[in-house]
């Protein structure tokens, strides 16, 4: 599928039922920024609903014949793994913790309003090569500061982005828009619109 053509394909981001229903009954809400479903997701994982997400982003971006997932440690893993088995692709992470990795390799700094600090990605080239079609997975898009590293890192190493893939979006973020325009389409299985009154507002199946 062309990049262009698929920037605005409503089939990549229809709101997947299981887990927005999950989240409007069990996620915890924080002020108005704040979503918190570690319960599931990235602090404690139930393997079968991961197993039953990332099998459902594959089906997502499969159309773009992705020949390796690139994600982030660490909380990118579990849903970049299911992809990649379920695509039969290799998975890549980018190290962020004690980034050590055999040269050559590509860096990016990115700054964490949330958490505070910075955070630096490495990512070894002999893993991501020129020709590689790249499909990016992660657990959340907010601001998109990961996801446009990451589009840069593989871009450096020559391969080409074909779509950027999360689990959940923040829709009040500026994540989507600043991935776009990088030219690269947005995929997600859950669209939270705001966080108001102690309750996540969903995009709706």
């Amino acid at each position: 599928m062309n990049n262009a053509a698929a920037l605005n394909t409503p089939s990549l981001t229809a709101p997947y039922g299981p887990l927005v229903r999950r989240i409007e009954a069990e996620a915890t809400v924080i002020g108005d920024q704040i979503l918190k479903i570690d319960h599931f997701l990235n602090h404690r994982i139930e393997p079968a609903f991961i197993t039953e997400m990332g099998r459902e982003l594959a089906r997502r971006v499969g159309r773009f014949e992705p020949s390796v997932i690139l994600t982030a440690e660490a909380s990118g893993i579990a849903p970049g793994l299911v992809v990649a088995q379920a695509l039969g692709v290799p998975l890549v992470y980018a190290k962020k913790y004690a980034p050590q990795v055999e040269s050559p390799a590509i860096a990016r700094i990115i700054p964490s309003p949330t958490k505070g600090g910075e955070t630096k990605l490495v990512l070894s080239q002999r893993y991501i090569v020129p020709g590689d079609r790249v499909v990016i997975v992660n657990d959340f898009l907010s601001n998109g500061r990961t996801a446009v590293a990451l589009i840069e890192m593989a871009r450096e190493a020559g391969a080409e982005v074909l779509c950027a893939s999360f689990i959940v979006e923040k829709r009040f973020k500026q994540g989507h828009g600043a991935i776009e325009a990088e030219g690269v389409p947005v995929s997600t299985l859950a669209q939270v619109e705001a966080l108001e009154n102690g309750r996540a507002v969903l995009s709706q199946p």
